[in-house]
């Protein structure tokens, strides 16, 4: 079959930054060779760069972003705890899954989709729940909730509450500060705004989430006292071995923060914001209706009303077959009647942003 180069401007994956894919070319090393360990060092750094932390457990966990999720929940639901999640779209229900298969009490607080989560109704659910979670960036809705203003107002009232965020679709396209907001456990992808190709999830764990971890977690796998025995070497006699890490794609998330990093976060989140803009203001000159709510979209994912009498699922394999572009269906019950088009790591261009206006023109 013939390579094929695709503009993805879907949900994810993005296309990578060329950093990131050259890195996925070199030699490869052995995962417990010094000269890798000491890149891994170095992307773990540059990770806590990103998140906005000074946490000690920052890594890219072995999977694509659903494993961030899985981690954040086996490592930290005990026997009897009550977890408060709020779901304004399609992941924050997979958080409520997640959370009730390792044995939480799940409250959830459900709100419109194409909202913003209310921070005061997911206080009200509970009076003292051990977890409350959120998604930041709502990847179904194009939605963007306030999780400085949870996170302040759980540890406020409990201290010792947990507070887990989805910044899957947040991480390096729009500002993330896990000290500041006080979110105890991060997770992440790199397949968007991270521009990599998918299959690590990007991990931060505070203090207060390790101090009250689940000792031993019911996944071997995802045990972070297990892996970071690995990746921080803090074990009796160093670095202890506990799975073959994906060297290539540590190799080329390192590649591609540090492209960040040299452009600056400032100016990659001004990036994104731009060509975000553009194309939101684009899509209303074609008469079309943005899905998210106003003030709280996404300038990394924007989500469209499919306009009545168009048949969505044709403009978009129309889109793919004559223009070679990717865009995303809609989720769930929206999955016929909004369209999802991502601008994200690489693809944060207005060029980009120009193409799929064009594009989208002619065939509407």
């Amino acid at each position: 079959m013939p390579l094929i180069d695709r503009v993805l401007l879907g949900p994810g994956p993005s296309n990578p930054y060329p950093e990131a894919t050259a890195a996925l070319a070199a030699p490869l090393l052995g995962h417990l060779d010094p000269a890798f360990l000491t890149l891994l060092d170095e992307t773990c750094a540059r990770l806590r760069s990103v998140w906005g932390t000074a946490n000690v457990r920052t890594l890219p966990l072995s999977g694509t972003g659903s494993i961030g999720m899985e981690a954040a929940f086996a490592n930290t639901v005990h026997p009897g705890d009550t977890a408060v999640i709020a779901v304004n779209g399609l992941f924050g229900q997979r958080m409520v899954d997640v959370a009730s298969r390792y044995g939480a009490t799940v409250v959830p607080v459900e709100h419109d989709w194409g909202q913003p989560i209310d921070v005061d109704r997911v206080l009200d659910a509970h009076p003292n729940p051990a977890i409350v979670a959120a998604v930041h960036a709502e990847t179904s809705t194009g939605v963007r909730s306030d999780i400085a203003a949870l996170g302040a107002a759980v540890h406020d009232r409990d201290p010792d509450a947990v507070v887990i965020a989805d910044c899957v679709t947040s991480l390096a396209g729009i500002p993330v500060e896990a000290d500041d907001w006080g979110i105890d456990i991060g997770y992440s992808g790199t397949q968007k705004c991270l521009g990599v190709a998918p299959g690590l999830a990007p991990f931060t764990v505070s203090d207060r989430a390790w101090h009250r971890r689940v000792q031993k977690p019911p996944t071997w796998y995802l045990d972070l006292g297990l892996i970071g025995d690995y990746v921080s070497g803090t074990a009796t006699g160093g670095r202890t071995y506990h799975h073959t890490a994906p060297v290539a794609m540590i190799a080329s998330l390192h590649a591609a923060l540090g492209r960040i990093l040299d452009e600056s976060l400032d100016t990659v989140y001004e990036r994104h914001r731009v060509a975000g803009e553009y194309l939101q203001t684009g899509l209303q000159d074609l008469g079309l209706e943005l899905f998210a709510a106003e003030g709280h979209r996404l300038p990394e994912l924007t989500t469209v009303r499919v306009p009545d009498g168009v048949d969505g699922p044709k403009v978009r394999h129309r889109l793919l077959t004559e223009y070679n572009i990717e865009i995303g269906a809609g989720a769930g019950r929206y999955a016929s009647t909004v369209w999802r088009i991502g601008l994200m790591g690489h693809n944060a261009r207005l060029d980009r942003a120009e193409l799929m206006l064009s594009a989208l023109a002619k065939l509407l």
